[in-house]
């Protein structure tokens, strides 16, 4: 891949992650301050809600290739892998920061700092790697 298609590939994957961020980042406002839920439930809605973007934007967008027709399935397999771990370190740094007296606000940003360059290289590397055969 040249080096113009990576900084495409990845300004494209950047979309995603603030379509991911920025919806679940409202989600999250609405239902931890406007209705009051507790944070973790607000997070979890957020996430799912985000996820599935997300997804969509960094499958059919900044990681398309043809050689990716047909194996939905294995991608997705990969994609809900990545997102359980993802899941254990975003919360657990959330929770973290909310212990010491950090608001989860404050903890989205530190929790998307370094899933921007982790995800990054998991979904190019991994979960959305073509196949080598044609």
């Amino acid at each position: 891949m040249t080096r113009r298609k990576l900084i495409i590939q990845f300004l494209e994957y950047m979309v995603g992650g603030g379509v991911y961020f920025w919806s679940g980042y409202a989600v999250f406002a609405i239902c931890y301050t406007g209705l009051s839920w507790d944070w973790l439930w607000a997070k979890m809605l957020a996430d799912v809600i985000g996820w599935t973007l997300n997804f969509l934007i960094q499958r059919y967008w900044a990681f398309n290739n043809p050689r990716l027709k047909h194996k939905t399935i294995k991608i997705s397999g990969r994609y809900v892998a990545l997102t359980v771990v993802n899941l254990l370190i975003d919360y657990g740094i959330i929770a973290s920061l909310k212990a010491v007296g950090i608001t989860p606000y404050i903890g989205f940003f530190v929790s998307a700092s370094f899933f921007t360059v982790w995800n990054y290289f998991w979904y190019r590397f991994w979960v959305f790697k073509p196949s080598d055969k044609a």
